[in-house]
């Protein structure tokens, strides 16, 4: 794939346009909390208020791609080790603001002040692959609405403005507004029927032309990072059903798709019991019910696997299985299998024998994994790397470093490749380059290449940004799907 990339004379004047009209913003409501982002002398400054409030510092965050910094936690607990991680320095830190800083490129054999500051540029209407990569949803609606969903088809209905000349509905699957689809007056509302595919979708009505209205009946909003908030809809594809339990007063559901959080998924009561739709991609999840505080699995669901309590996690299993193979050691007693996908869990995935050897069918979505296997109490790797055994699911970008012929062992490693992982994604010497092939979604991703224990920038990727460490990281922004 060819890396787009654009010099930002345009972008600066937009940011600066932005900090002058935040700065505007705060002179004129001393109560409002600070937030700013700016850069000045090849540094980029990001300026909070403590008072902050949790909205607007996830729409500060969003707006300038800043998730993986993890403010609300600085902000609270004022430890600042993530963020120097990440390369940025503790400027200002006290009860009322914080100022921290970074680099935002070297200026090493950099002539042209404009080659500065470089990105890859984004591409605005191509959201759906972005969508599409979420692992997990569950819809929050209010006001007794539902989504009439038939196959395929799901039906948006707007509740009231009848006074409207007419109304449509604009979203992700139309393009926004180049294609927004024409609504139809009831007399309680608008209606129109959509086909979409199972996962997350945005979406706004529009009455009369220019007038763009969130669904109000909808309790999941979402800001796109440019001051639009967005209604949001999960086309489901999986039910959790619990039947019984008439009089317990709330059940919740938990599981490894929310990060067992306990009260986070409260599930609907129905005449024969509990439910709740959701969406979840590819892949093996584990979840429990909570009945009025007690935790239990799912009694109508046999497949389950052991967890830490000594009890068992209910199992769900969404598309093929990836099977896992170990030839031999038909003398051992047991073997598990664990990895990125299960939390390096040691007490959950137990491979079964087969004639061969052992073998462990696990469902897995498009992605990069490492695991190991513990044979009898001893843990084992990668026979070659000597570190955790790599795994790519769906393939669909490849690494290239060119020269290096001499080199004896190059791999890759990165923030959302491998963990930063030096050793277990090894390259490929073909002619007179080192590939490697992995599964990349639309996002941001920091890079290196490791030649025989040195670790060195991409030399044919212009775009990078400075490190903890001062060395600075190759980036890769993914505009398209692969």
């Amino acid at each position: 794939m060819e890396m787009r990339r654009r010099t930002i004379w345009t972008l600066w004047l937009k940011t600066c346009l932005a900090v002058l009209l935040l700065c505007y913003a705060q002179q004129s409501n001393a109560q409002e909390a600070v937030r700013s982002y700016s850069i000045k002398n090849g540094r980029m400054y990001i300026t909070l208020g403590k008072n902050i409030t949790t909205n607007a510092l996830d729409s500060f965050v969003i707006k300038y791609e800043l998730a993986d910094l993890d403010l609300k936690t600085f902000i609270k607990t004022n430890s600042p080790d993530s963020l120097r991680k990440l390369g940025w320095k503790i400027d200002i830190s006290n009860k009322e603001i914080m100022v921290i800083s970074k680099p935002l490129f070297s200026a090493d054999n950099i002539n042209n002040p404009a080659d500065k500051i470089i990105i890859a540029q984004k591409a605005g209407t191509d959201m759906q692959s972005v969508l599409n990569s979420v692992r997990f949803g569950a819809n929050r609606l209010l006001n007794g609405k539902n989504f009439a969903v038939n196959g395929e088809e799901v039906r948006f209905f707007m509740r009231g403005q009848l006074n409207a000349g007419r109304v449509r509905l604009a979203g992700s699957f139309t393009d926004w507004q180049n294609a927004a689809l024409p609504m139809t007056k009831t007399d309680s509302g608008w209606i129109v029927t959509v086909k979409l595919p199972a996962g997350k979708h945005l979406y706004k009505f529009i009455l009369d032309d220019n007038n763009w209205r969130i669904d109000k009946d909808n309790a999941l909003v979402e800001n796109d990072g440019m001051g639009n908030d967005n209604s949001v809809y999960f086309k489901t594809n999986y039910t959790f059903n619990l039947k019984g339990y008439d009089n317990t007063k709330r059940v919740y559901l938990a599981g490894s798709f929310n990060n067992w959080s306990e009260r986070d998924l409260l599930m609907q009561h129905t005449a024969g019991g509990w439910t709740l739709p959701v969406y979840l991609a590819q892949g093996t999840y584990t979840y429990r019910f909570i009945a009025d505080g007690n935790w239990f699995a799912d009694p109508a669901n046999t497949d389950k696997l052991p967890n830490e309590f000594n009890d068992f996690n209910s199992v769900v299993r969404m598309g093929a299985p990836y099977i896992f193979k170990l030839q031999g050691y038909a003398n051992a007693k047991k073997v598990v299998l664990l990895g990125s996908f299960n939390n390096w869990k040691d007490n959950e995935l137990f491979m079964n024998k087969t004639a061969t050897g052992w073998e462990l069918p696990y469902a897995l979505g498009p992605g990069n994994y490492e695991y190991r296997l513990k044979i009898d109490g001893k843990t084992i790797a990668d026979s070659v790397t000597k570190d955790n055994i790599a795994l790519v699911i769906d393939p669909n970008f490849t690494f290239r470093l060119k020269g290096y012929a001499n080199a004896k062992v190059v791999c890759l490693a990165g923030d959302n490749i491998n963990n930063w992982n030096p050793a277990s994604y090894r390259m490929h010497h073909q002619g007179d380059e080192w590939v490697i092939q992995v599964h990349v979604d639309k996002g941001k991703y920091r890079y290196k290449f490791v030649v025989d224990g040195k670790w060195i920038r991409d030399s044919a990727n212009k775009l990078w940004e400075q490190n903890d460490e001062n060395t600075g990281n190759s980036v890769l922004w993914i505009n398209e799907p692969q």
